[in-house]
């Protein structure tokens, strides 16, 4: 017994006591107790960092779908035209995500928005590049979208020729990383944002949706492979597609809320419309019109200029109209050519000044004439151009780059 008892001491780290009784000693209890304290401690702060993780919040409006309620994507929505869509969007009671990766558009658009709209569930910012496949699929994991507007893309034709393989990725390729989410997860409506571009320089004038597609320069062809894409995809799928080919678009939100604000070093290829604003402030010296020997009544190019608001009524008309199975195709444009010496002089006048000109050789990837028959999308959403003035829609434009001359940076 006593060679036993002391086996079980020994075994134990225990002292003896008199009449044979053991006790622990106090360090071998105060670690057992710190241990226990610290695993206690590290399991709650386990338990709330888990319960702050995504997977373990309750589900928001925007990851469930909501009878009533229409949630669209729209990518490229701090953009120039895909903001003014967004805002239309909202005002119409949708439900808005924007993507973008802000590469051309402005986080002071989204803010805008973002003030207008402060109610929860209207309208959320993702920022992501819709080239990142898993980023993409990711997004569309976690919301469920009822529609996609598809604007995201860089859309110079002169930054194009000189620089065609960025055109190729961030239009055809990014489109197909939409395209396999939208099919992946089932979107029921794709309305996507082309080009008159993809038509090229067609032999007869006004454009038709039948007119052969042959573009002549990266932007035009990387949009109309992007447009190929989704037709072949539509073949055996129940997805609802709008293809918009819209004209040279112009203006701003008319309540002044939204405007056109490229980024500095895009200003040389950036719209007609905003080399005249530079140039009415004086950020730059003079407009440079490149080419003055086209085959059009006063030698410079002609082109259908579209408003903003015209174009995005016509987008959610778009939305408004499709149907599961079918594809509609339409040009987004007034019907009407204006040469750019005619713009120049429409620029003058909204702004007050005399504008200095300077003619140049042309641009490389230009065409000399293009303008809409815009007859089908009458017919089959009944939408039609409203704001086709030329001269108040720059009015409209200029009365927003005089209040904002830093673009949103001004706000």
């Amino acid at each position: 017994m006593l060679s036993f008892s002391r086996a079980r001491s020994q075994g134990r780290n225990t002292r003896p006591l008199g009449g044979g009784m053991e006790y622990l000693e106090p360090k071998r209890k105060s670690n057992v107790m710190g241990k226990l304290i610290l695993v206690v401690s590290l399991t709650a702060l386990c338990i709330i960092m888990l319960k702050h993780a995504p997977s373990f919040t309750s589900p928001t409006a925007f990851s469930r779908s909501e009878e009533g309620v229409t949630h669209v994507l729209v990518t490229g929505g701090a953009g120039y035209i895909g903001s003014h869509a967004a805002l239309r969007l909202l005002k119409d009671s949708y439900r808005v995500t924007i993507v973008d990766n802000l590469s051309r558009g402005n986080l002071g658009a989204v803010k805008v928005l973002q003030g207008l709209f402060p109610e929860a569930g209207r309208l959320q910012f993702i920022y992501a590049d819709l080239g990142d496949a898993k980023a993409v699929d990711k997004i569309f994991s976690e919301n469920a979208f009822d529609a996609v507007m598809h604007f995201a893309a860089v859309a110079y034709v002169g930054e194009s020729t000189l620089d065609p393989l960025k055109y190729y990725h961030n239009i055809t390729s990014n489109t197909l990383v939409v395209l396999e989410a939208v099919a992946r997860h089932k979107v029921k409506k794709l309305i996507y944002s082309s080009t008159c571009a993809t038509y090229g320089e067609p032999d007869k004038m006004p454009i038709v949706e039948v007119t052969p597609q042959v573009p002549i320069n990266p932007y035009g062809k990387a949009k109309k492979m992007a447009e190929d894409m989704i037709l072949d995809f539509s073949k055996n799928s129940d997805m609802a597609v709008m293809i918009l080919r819209y004209f040279n678009v112009i203006g701003s939100d008319p309540e002044g809320r939204l405007g056109e604000a490229p980024k500095p070093e895009l200003r040389e290829h950036g719209r007609i419309s905003g080399a005249c604003f530079d140039a009415a402030r004086g950020v730059i010296p003079g407009l440079q019109v490149k080419g003055t020997d086209y085959k059009t009544g006063d030698g410079t190019c002609v082109r259908d200029y579209i408003d903003v608001t015209d174009l995005v009524d016509a987008h959610v008309k778009a939305l408004e109209k499709a149907k599961p199975r079918n594809v509609g195709i339409y040009n987004v444009g007034t019907g009407k050519g204006r040469s750019v010496k005619e713009f120049v002089e429409a620029c003058k006048k909204a702004t007050g000044v005399d504008i200095k000109v300077d003619f140049l050789p042309r641009r490389p990837g230009d065409y000399a004439e293009v303008y809409s028959d815009p007859a089908k999308i009458l017919r089959d959403l009944n939408w039609s151009a409203r704001y086709t003035n030329l001269q108040e829609s720059l009015e409209v434009a200029w009365k927003w780059q005089k209040t904002h001359p830093h673009g949103y940076a001004s706000s």
